[in-house]
């Protein structure tokens, strides 16, 4: 893989103008065909992204091809009581190659970040200093690069494809499989839902900014990726309530991200820099990126502790729509 040089969000790529190819039996209604549906569009979305990334000239095939891969494990945990899948197309597979694509695609967005938003801001002085994080940061990218390769050449992601097609071709279901899908939708989602509510989390105010409460807030995040992902497949059963949550979830794990990757360049800096190296600058716009991240975290967490609000969430839940899903 050579390495990119391309900004992480391109303005246009051919991805952007294909949306992802729709199976003929999305408009299934009970548990099994859709299940069905949704596990052939997250595969096939994944995997048309593979020449693109080993190619490694436009960054958005990796970013498709980590969504796809992180997708199909979610769907994977939803409908897992629906299908039976060959070994070889089980989830912990799938999260191995997620896992790899999103230590590689983090990395992308982290070098991204720090040459845009804080090189053009700091003296020739700092950016001598910050030049030695972007020489780590290659680095790692390097070694990640490997990794996905000698992953994507592997046996397993053969046999793991090969495991896909001949399911697709052929799929197997649980008893559970002939369930209408809406009298079952609030049995999957109530759970991920309940795990978001009870999330230790929405207890930490933005004044707290220990170690202990970054990491709790770093699992929030993934959380909550988790949870949009989940939710994203069934927008067409629910009402635009249901949409605007799930665009809340998805502006609140950008936010955490955000802070996360802050702590992660300020870790960086920490173990490659000496410590005789001040950087007043860096660390000035360090902060005020957390801030800006988390200026509504306050309003934010007061509401999921509300429980007119987490009241209003469960019997949103549990009213999907009767009709079958759009075709």
């Amino acid at each position: 893989m050579a390495k990119t040089t391309t900004s992480p969000r391109p303005k246009k790529s051919k991805l952007e103008q294909t949306p992802p190819p729709e199976p003929a039996l999305r408009s299934s209604s009970n548990l099994g065909g859709y299940a069905y549906s949704v596990i052939a569009q997250q595969y096939q979305h994944m995997v048309q992204q593979e020449q693109g990334v080993l190619a490694d000239q436009d960054p958005e095939y990796l970013h498709q091809m980590r969504v796809g891969a992180r997708r199909l494990s979610t769907a994977l945990e939803v409908f897992g009581c629906a299908v039976k899948l060959p070994k070889a197309a089980r989830r912990n597979r799938v999260r191995t190659l997620a896992k790899a694509l999103g230590k590689l695609r983090d990395l992308d967005v982290q070098t991204h970040a720090v040459r845009s938003d804080y090189c053009p801001r700091l003296t020739v002085s700092e950016n001598t200093w910050l030049n030695i994080a972007l020489d780590t940061l290659d680095q790692q990218r390097s070694q990640a690069c490997t990794e996905v390769e000698k992953i994507l050449a592997q046996r397993i992601y053969e046999k793991l494809k090969a495991g896909y097609e001949d399911w697709l071709k052929k799929p197997a279901y649980t008893s559970l499989a002939d369930l209408p899908l809406p009298l079952v939708l609030p049995d999957l989602l109530n759970p991920l839902l309940s795990k978001l509510l009870l999330h230790p989390g929405w207890q930490i105010s933005v004044e707290d900014r220990s170690k202990a409460s970054s990491l709790v807030l770093h699992d929030l995040r993934k959380l909550c990726k988790s949870v949009r992902y989940q939710a994203e497949f069934f927008t067409d059963f629910y009402g635009q309530a249901f949409q605007d949550w799930i665009d809340e979830i998805k502006e609140l794990q950008d936010s955490l991200g955000k802070v996360q990757d802050t702590h992660v360049l300020r870790k960086i800096l920490s173990d490659e820099l000496p410590k005789e190296a001040e950087l007043p600058e860096l660390q000035t716009a360090i902060q005020e990126a957390q801030d800006k991240a988390m200026v509504n975290w306050e309003t934010l967490r007061h509401q999921y502790l509300d429980p007119d609000f987490r009241h209003r969430l469960h019997q949103m839940i549990l009213k999907p729509s009767i009709q079958s899903p759009k075709s």
